[in-house]
């Protein structure tokens, strides 16, 4: 790709990013250091909820607005550190009321409501484990987590539970109650059970590998997986929040991520309230002018989105962001997939700062590698590790796993085990867990490469990797060059079967407003990926459609894209979820 690099310079009105000096923190980091930045509790234990609100209040920072709610008819609930930690502890009573022991799991199916956050940190106050679902999910999806994972508790909303829960629960026999938000049949009320707790918890005295938060993913295939995380993770989450995203305690910060999905924990609730900050929480989904009205009414400094948001906000047309003052605004940051380079130039045209993209999954708990504040920029790259994590390009042969030195070489993706976040394993699947390490390398299954400059480029999912007459193709390098051209809002590419070249390279676009379907569009867009691409790489058809299916996370479901096309079955598209 020939975009330009984007050089950073430092804004002299503004602080220092945290991570001015890359190459020194980076040969000074131990996580040792990390860790004992956090208050910790007698005996050398860590809980997430002490790190995440207690220690605050303990400190004299009570008063400060943890979570700004802006519920969907705009009103504004400020919950400060001491009210979320007096909450979260009369949620702890009630659980430990209601029989819930150490160790046994709470799920919650619920929104960006304020509900969602005390149960958080109250379950971990217990002791108990956390495990959030997406309230889209359906009955089916729901049910195969939960006899997984086996909840004693569940956590929703009365019409939540009675639309998918209730049709269910015969199946649920280890399911000792159900605490509906806003009362009703069917539950536990919620403001019952807290109005009968007290304020004071003594916090779970929790080792730093006691189980914590259990995050299901299941890809576009396969039994969902339990990913486990414990509670040292909060070392990781916190130190990344700070390095990745610049964020710190006098921020005001918004992560749009639904708090169904891994990042919307880990960034969206553990990360920025260990900082200390104050963290915009909006109810509503996604709306291009509530979006620029709630960065600029709240002077948001640091934003972290999808990119999926990302490219409907680039379809909603630049004339919005320039209504709005975004001069609060100092970083923004996407996950969920690999960000475009198109993308990240929009961000300097529209909002007057690059997009920085990062790099993690559900396993890794927390961002890996980032485009950082004081970094130059190559659009389209992932960016560099997080100091204190070792990646690395590696080839899978017969004797085991090698790294490769050459720049510029595709393999996959691996990571040195060993940080805080990093998973414990899968539940109930030890077997399937071992699997993803080897040679003492955890094995993403992502495809990437490294530059000579240290950087780190997406190439694909090793199962989406187009194999087309000798020539590995990764869709996300065809999907950025049609994305550069002006009609195109969204792609998605797969291989399609060929007799001669074993697959060729078939494209499905989404049009931006003024844009209609045509041949003369197809052959336009065609011919802009062979000058781009080269034929070899170039797709061979391109197909318009009116969206692309996607997951929860943003992700374009290339395998449900490649079903529909050879009239594959597409199994149950509602439990379809992915890694960040």
């Amino acid at each position: 790709m020939d975009h330009p690099v984007i050089h950073k310079r430092h804004d002299a009105g503004r602080r220092a990013p945290h991570l001015a000096d890359y190459a020194g923190t980076c040969r000074a980091f131990r996580w040792e250091a990390a860790r004992a930045e956090l208050a910790g509790l007698p005996g050398g234990s860590i809980n997430i909820a002490h790190e995440a609100v207690d220690r605050h209040v303990a400190e004299g920072r009570g008063d400060r607005v943890a979570l700004r709610l802006i519920a969907r008819d705009w009103s504004v609930r400020d919950l400060r550190y001491a009210e979320l930690a007096a909450l979260s502890s009369r949620f702890a009573h009630a659980l430990e009321a209601l029989g819930v022991g150490r160790g046994e799991r709470v799920f919650t199916l619920l929104g960006r409501v304020p509900e969602l956050y005390v149960a958080a940190l109250g379950t971990w106050k217990r002791g108990a484990v956390l495990c959030p679902l997406f309230s889209v999910f359906g009955p089916e999806p729901i049910r195969a987590r939960m006899a997984i994972a086996e909840p004693a508790v569940l956590v929703t909303s009365a019409q939540l539970y009675r639309r998918k829960v209730a049709p269910i629960r015969a199946e649920l026999p280890f399911l000792k109650a159900v605490v509906l938000t806003d009362g009703g049949d069917g539950g536990l009320d919620w403001k019952t059970l807290l109005d009968a707790a007290a304020d004071g918890y003594e916090t779970a005295r929790t080792a730093p590998g006691d189980l914590a938060t259990l995050h299901f993913t299941s890809g576009t295939t396969g039994r969902p997986k339990g990913a486990m995380h414990v509670h040292e993770a909060v070392v990781a989450h916190r130190i990344t929040a700070r390095y990745a995203l610049d964020l710190d305690e006098n921020d005001v910060f918004w992560c749009t991520a639904d708090p169904g999905w891994v990042t919307g924990t880990s960034y969206g609730i553990v990360g920025p309230l260990a900082i200390g900050c104050t963290m915009i929480v909006d109810e509503e989904e996604f709306d291009a002018e509530r979006w620029y009205r709630i960065l600029a009414g709240q002077r948001v400094g640091v934003w972290y989105t999808a990119p999926t948001a990302i490219r409907m906000l680039m379809k909603a047309g630049a004339e919005l962001p320039a209504r709005h003052d975004l001069s609060a605004l100092r970083f923004v940051a996407s996950v969920g997939e690999p960000l475009n380079p198109e993308a990240v130039l929009w961000g300097e045209r529209a909002l007057g700062l690059p997009i920085h993209d990062n790099w993690w999954q559900t396993e890794t708990g927390g961002i890996m590698i980032a485009n950082y504040a004081a970094m130059d920029i190559k659009p389209g790259s992932m960016g560099r590790p997080l100091p204190g994590i070792e990646a690395a390009i590696v080839r899978r042969t017969g004797r085991g796993v090698e790294a490769i030195a050459a720049p510029d070489t595709e393999g996959e993706l691996a990571l040195r085990p060993g940080w805080p976040a990093m998973f414990r394993g899968y539940l109930r699947e030890d077997e399937r867990y071992a699997k993803c390490f080897a040679d003492g390398w955890y094995l993403s299954g992502d495809l990437a490469r490294r530059d000579a400059d240290g950087y780190f480029w997406f190439v694909g999912r090793a199962d989406d990797v187009i194999k087309s007459a000798g020539h590995l193709i990764g869709p996300f390098e065809v999907e950025s060059v049609l994305m550069e051209h002006p009609a195109v809002a969204e792609a998605g590419v797969i291989g399609v079967p060929d007799p001669m070249a074993l697959e060729v390279v078939k494209a499905f676009v989404a049009l931006n407003p003024g844009y209609a379907p045509s041949e003369t569009l197809r052959s336009e867009l065609l011919a802009h990926a062979r000058k781009r691409l080269g034929p070899a790489v170039a797709p061979r058809a391109i197909d318009f459609r009116p969206s692309l299916p996607r997951t929860r996370s943003g992700k374009i479901m290339r395998r449900l894209l490649k079903a529909r096309e050879l009239g594959l079955p597409e199994g149950d598209l509602s439990t379809l979820e992915e890694s960040a």
